[in-house]
C-alpha cells in the first residue's frame, strides 16, 4: 500500500452527505462485521463484508468530513520526512531534529536526509501526551489540596 498525499477538502454537499452517512453507519459501530450493498453512480452493484474495525475507521472519516476536515490515511510502516513528522507532532522541524539527535525518536539517514517511522512518531506522541496528562492531574490535585480555584 502506498500513502496517498492528495488533500481534498470536502464540499458543503459532501459534508452533509458524510453527516447523513455517519448517522446510518453508526448503528453498526459495535458489530463484529457488516455486510454492505454498494451501488455506484455508474450502475455497478456489489456486496461486501467489512470487519467491525473498518466500520469504526469509516465512521471516523465521515465524522471528520462532516466537519469540513480533510483526511489522510498513512500506513503504520510508512516512513516520514522530518517535516511530515514535525507536522504530525505540531512542532517545528528544527525542534523535531533536536528530538531525533537527542535519541528521543529513532531515525535513519538516507543520504543527508533523516527518515522517521510513523510508529515511532506515534509512540513518542503517546508518551508525551501521557506525561502531560499525569502532570496536569498532579497540578490539579495540588491546587485542590491548597484550596485554590474556589
Amino acid at each position: 500500500m502506498t500513502a496517498q498525499k492528495v488533500v481534498h477538502l470536502p464540499t458543503q454537499a459532501e459534508m452533509e452527505q458524510a453527516k447523513i452517512s455517519s448517522r446510518t453507519l453508526s448503528k453498526y459501530a459495535n458489530a463484529d462485521r457488516v455486510q454492505m450493498s454498494l451501488r455506484g453512480s455508474n450502475g455497478e452493484t456489489d456486496e461486501l463484508v467489512l470487519p467491525g474495525h473498518v466500520i469504526q475507521i469509516l465512521l471516523d472519516v465521515l465524522s471528520e468530513m462532516s466537519r469540513g476536515n480533510a483526511i489522510s490515511l498513512i500506513p503504520h510502516h510508512q516512513e516520514l520526512s522530518t517535516q511530515e513528522a514535525a507536522n504530525l507532532l505540531n512542532v517545528s522541524r528544527p525542534y523535531l531534529v533536536g528530538l531525533l539527535e537527542k535519541g528521543d525518536i529513532p531515525f535513519r539517514k538516507v543520504g543527508a536526509h533523516r527518515r522517521v517511522l510513523l510508529t515511532d512518531v506515534l509512540t513518542y506522541k503517546e508518551s508525551i501526551d501521557r506525561q502531560r496528562r499525569e502532570t496536569l492531574a498532579e497540578l490539579t490535585a495540588l491546587s485542590q489540596s491548597e484550596g485554590m480555584g474556589y
